[in-house]
């Protein structure tokens, strides 16, 4: 019998939860990764929420796929049929959704978005009436309508199940799942590269109090899994979307933007309880399952499938991985390639080099920064980093001689890639197309509701 793939995510985690070494209250996800492989150098393809979801799904990197910036704000994939669900179903398995999809329209219209991407049944609870900050709750009752599908199922037919959540996303909770605690800023420290002052602390309290119920959530689904007998017939996929929802993280293509966490449990791997050093793309999951599932891989897939690291230590399939910013909330066109030792990063907004504030989620951090100087930061043309004496990429080398040889063959990289997947960006800048929102660069506030703050078709 074939096996089940069960995707579980949640939103803008990075790697900033326990397994990764992190003082942050996901034990159950703790306890999962001890009984499952553990992917220390995985990357999205775009660190923004519908990109990288895109990519992952399709196998493609975003500009190939067509999920140019965020579904709520627009933009949508070419072909729906290129999504996992749908190749899924040509090979008879029956497919769920539950909770946050990311990949058509707003990720709050799950109804819709079910069944743009073409599921065969969504299951979520209904989350009317609910505050940003009450989500995480959705979160937990959708952990028990997935409970309630596996006790019900039909265990003779595989399936596919994505179970989303919305943890840990902004606005923060403000209290913890009641399994937990709540948090107190006065003995938390900030992940790098947030910085470690009273108000950013009071910030960061409320991701660990999201945390909490991503771990509640996780743990129930696990649980059940194992309850039901389906936890050693099934594929079981823990990643996240990209970085944290502060600034200098998310949207942005340093690590602390692109990084994941990618823990997989394949039964019948002789990886199980072991880590993975080798570099990964999440662009590379789904031909990892065709060949973990024994089937043919469509020809538009992009990645390139690391199946065999769960059956050899030390095993490696990859030298470099690239990631790509086109749409967040504003323009901001940039590439990167990055390989185990170096970072290259190239922006294409030459007329606007300073950072674009809307693309950072609106925070007290943010607001904070903000008011210390934030807009006058800037991003250099191109950034070429020694990750082995600076993995927070502070120091660019681009300038430097001595590292001219290694920068010539970043780009020489970066650019082959490009013309192989047709990257419309060596062609010419992005336009605003009918039914996209896009602000202006300079614009502070990503939902603000002066029209003037936004681009018009065709710019």
């Amino acid at each position: 019998m074939k096996k089940n793939v069960i995707y579980i995510h949640t939103h803008d985690s990075g790697k900033v939860l326990s397994p990764y070494g992190y003082d942050v209250p996901t034990p159950s996800l703790q306890k999962f990764a001890e009984d499952a492989t553990i992917f220390r150098q995985a990357y999205c393809v775009g660190p923004t929420c519908s990109p990288s979801r895109a990519g992952l799904l399709t196998g493609m990197y975003p500009h190939s796929n067509g999920m140019y910036g965020l579904s709520q704000r627009g933009f949508k994939l070419h072909d729906y049929n290129q999504h996992l669900v749908n190749f899924l179903k040509k090979e008879d398995y029956f497919t769920v959704l539950c909770g946050i999809q990311h990949e058509a329209g707003s990720y709050i219209d799950h109804d819709k978005g079910a069944k743009i991407i073409g599921y065969d049944q969504d299951i979520t609870s209904d989350n009317t009436g609910l505050s940003e900050q009450e989500l995480v709750k959705w979160d937990y009752e959708n952990a028990r309508q997935v409970r309630q599908w596996l006790q019900q199922s039909d265990k003779k037919k595989p399936f596919f199940l994505s179970y989303g959540m919305f943890a840990t996303h902004r606005k923060f909770p403000e209290e913890a799942h009641e399994d937990d605690r709540s948090y107190d800023s006065k003995y938390v420290m900030p992940p790098y590269p947030v910085p470690d002052n009273k108000e950013i602390r009071e910030d960061y309290t409320g991701y660990l109090n999201s945390a909490t119920w991503v771990n509640a959530s996780f743990g129930l689904v696990i649980e059940t899994l194992k309850e039901e007998g389906l936890y050693d017939n099934s594929i079981i996929i823990f990643t996240t979307d990209h970085g944290l929802a502060f600034p200098f993280s998310k949207c942005t293509l340093y690590d602390s933007g692109i990084g994941v966490s990618l823990i997989m449990r394949v039964p019948e791997s002789s990886m199980i309880g072991e880590e993975v050093e080798g570099l990964v793309s999440q662009v590379d999951v789904f031909p990892t399952l065709c060949d973990l599932l024994e089937i043919e891989q469509p020809s538009y897939l992009q990645g390139v499938s690391f199946a065999e690291m769960f059956h050899m230590k030390n095993h490696e399939v990859r030298e470099e991985v690239f990631a790509e910013i086109n749409y967040h909330t504003a323009y901001e066109p940039a590439r990167s390639i990055r390989t185990k030792r170096y970072k290259y990063i190239k922006f294409y907004d030459d007329d606007f080099l300073k950072v674009n504030r809307t693309n950072i989620d609106n925070s007290p951090t943010k607001t904070l920064m903000h008011e210390n100087g934030l807009e006058e930061v800037v991003k250099p043309k191109e950034g070429l980093y020694d990750l082995l004496f600076d993995p927070g990429e502070r120091n660019n080398l681009a300038g430097d001689k001595r590292y001219e040889k290694v920068l010539n063959d970043m780009r020489k990289k970066l650019h082959d890639y490009q013309t192989k997947t047709e990257d419309p960006i060596l062609t010419g800048h992005f336009k605003v197309r009918e039914g996209w929102k896009v602000n202006k660069s300079e614009t502070y506030n990503p939902s603000s509701k002066d029209p003037h703050d936004y681009l018009k078709v065709g710019e």
